[in-house]
């Protein structure tokens, strides 16, 4: 019999030290020991019901953000600042959500019911892109894409089966669309 664990969270961890073999980090990764297969990127991005843009219109700007209801998911931060590309230069625009939600889910949920708009990672929200249940707003402004990787000890401590697993998931989440630019709105 083979014991398995499987632990889902948004913060970094070392895997030495919480005894897990593979992870799969979304952002730009430190310099370490580890192996990393690259399998894909994603975009943060900003999103609303096409309800709740035809009664208080689409913002055309990241400054118009201000003169909108948001709502922010504690996983992507409790940062007051959202980042866009202005120009081609990073910038950030101080907001004021008028709701915070610590659950992807519960807040893509209140954002297809119209309350408002919010920012997640493109393949959260995919699937409603595609179905044309959300818009995807200010794709101009967006930050450059955050590259996913699958990472895992390498060399003569690797077992088979870990291995197999990463070369089962490289496969999978490179052939995945959302993972790979594929959205459903671009």
């Amino acid at each position: 019999m083979v014991n398995a664990c499987t632990l889902f969270v948004d913060r970094v961890v070392n895997l030495m030290e919480e005894g897990l073999d593979v992870a799969i980090r979304i952002g730009d990764l430190p310099d370490s020991s580890l192996t990393a297969v690259r399998v894909g990127t994603v975009r943060r991005v900003l999103f609303a019901a096409p309800d709740y843009v035809e009664k208080n219109g689409k913002p055309e700007t990241p400054k118009d953000l201000t003169d909108h209801r948001l709502v922010q998911s504690l996983a992507m931060g409790l940062s007051p600042e959202w980042p866009f590309r202005v120009d081609g230069a990073p910038a950030t625009v101080r907001v004021e959500p008028r709701l915070r939600m610590n659950t992807n889910d519960a807040v893509i949920e209140l954002v297809l019911r119209g309350w408002g708009i919010s920012h997640l990672l493109s393949y959260q929200i995919a699937p409603h892109i595609a179905e044309r249940r959300l818009l995807h707003l200010l794709e101009d402004f967006e930050m450059p894409p955050l590259p996913i990787h699958v990472i895992h000890q390498e060399g003569r401590l690797v077992s088979a089966r870990v291995r197999a697993f990463v070369d089962f998931m490289v496969e999978r989440l490179r052939a995945e669309p959302a993972l790979n630019g594929t959205m459903g709105s671009r």
